[in-house]
């Protein structure tokens, strides 16, 4: 079943989402998509329930036919400074800043958001999986995060984020525990904590 296409019958809406908030390492990243009016792809969702083959092939389509689009980040430092949820938040909005078009409204993945400048904005719990430009949002997100990691990855092999993107899997736990954290992890994570929850 396709997603819906637009919140307002008129209007630039643009779909905010962000993809690494519950990661130990690497930076929380954001994106910001204005579909064209009558885009309607059918296999767009939220990038979680998609496979990363299907996110790539989604990804290329994203650029190529909307209207616009950006990406932007926050990174481990700024988490540790302002704490994740404002980091996210800090992520979405240089997303939105790079725009050229500027939204009437912003459509916001989850249950909190912090104005930016004067655009109108509603937030949408499970948004990814109801509106096609929040669905395109983490698409964009999640791919250039993961991109980011896999870069990351060959100066960092122990960790394994290539596989895990810096998510606290097993692997990436235990990594931790053996070696210590590095540069990219980020460091007002109580890792304590953080390693001795099972997944």
């Amino acid at each position: 079943m396709s997603l819906i296409t637009r919140y307002q019958q008129s209007g630039i809406e643009a779909g905010c989402d962000e993809a690494g908030r519950g990661c130990l390492a690497g930076p929380v990243v954001a994106a910001a998509v204005v579909l064209k009016d009558g885009f309607d792809h059918p296999l767009l969702n939220d990038s979680k329930k998609l496979s990363e083959k299907k996110r790539e092939m989604l990804r290329e389509i994203i650029i190529a036919e909307a209207e616009d689009w950006a990406v932007g980040m926050a990174s481990a430092e700024e988490i540790d400074e302002i704490n994740i949820l404002q980091a996210s938040f800090l992520a979405m909005h240089r997303a939105i800043e790079q725009l050229k078009v500027k939204p009437a409204l912003l459509l916001v993945d989850g249950n909190r958001f912090k104005p930016y400048q004067n655009i109108p904005y509603r937030c949408e719990v499970g948004g990814d999986a109801k509106y096609q430009s929040i669905a395109a949002a983490s698409i964009l997100a999640k791919t250039s995060r993961d991109r980011l990691m896999e870069q990351l990855d060959s100066d960092f092999p122990v960790y394994g984020w290539k596989k895990n993107k810096g998510y606290p899997t097993r692997f990436h736990r235990q990594a931790i525990q053996k070696n210590g954290i590095c540069q990219w992890h980020r460091k007002s994570f109580n890792m304590g904590e953080q390693l001795s929850i099972d997944f």
